[in-house]
């Protein structure tokens, strides 16, 4: 065994970071809660996982493309590049709990992925972080 999280694989990772954000959001315990830029940072990398990692984890990519779809469908010159910053602009001066910065954080993977320009290599590097973590 070379390493903790070379065992994990994605599905595993996807897994522990649900529970991480789940558990750590709501306090209460002997650890505090996360933090707000952890929260996020945490709600990104398992967003890459999803889409690493296959079923039961695929469902959200399917839901959040669904979604996508509604939006297109009614506001059909809205692009995906506008979306993610329109999500960026509400992470950052919305005051959200910690639960909607990580509900926030990990559609915004899917979205940034499809985008074009900043947020697309941005999530590339987030996916390719995420691979090796758990390869």
């Amino acid at each position: 065994m070379n390493s903790l999280l070379g065992t994990l694989g994605p599905f595993g990772l996807a897994f522990v970071l649900t529970v991480v954000l789940i558990v750590g959001t709501g306090g209460g315990g002997k650890v505090k809660s996360l933090s707000w830029g952890w929260a996020l940072i945490l709600s990104v990398l398992a967003g890459a996982s999803y889409a690493a990692a296959d079923w039961p984890f695929s469902l959200v990519k399917g839901v959040v493309s669904d979604v996508l779809a509604l939006g297109e469908g009614v506001f059909p010159g809205l692009t995906l590049p506008a979306i993610g910053l329109s999500m960026i602009a509400i992470i950052l001066w919305k005051k959200l709990s910690l639960r909607g910065v990580v509900m926030m954080g990990i559609p915004f993977f899917y979205i940034a992925s499809s985008a074009d320009g900043g947020l697309g290599i941005l999530a590339a590097k987030i996916a390719l972080a995420a691979q090796h973590m758990a390869a």
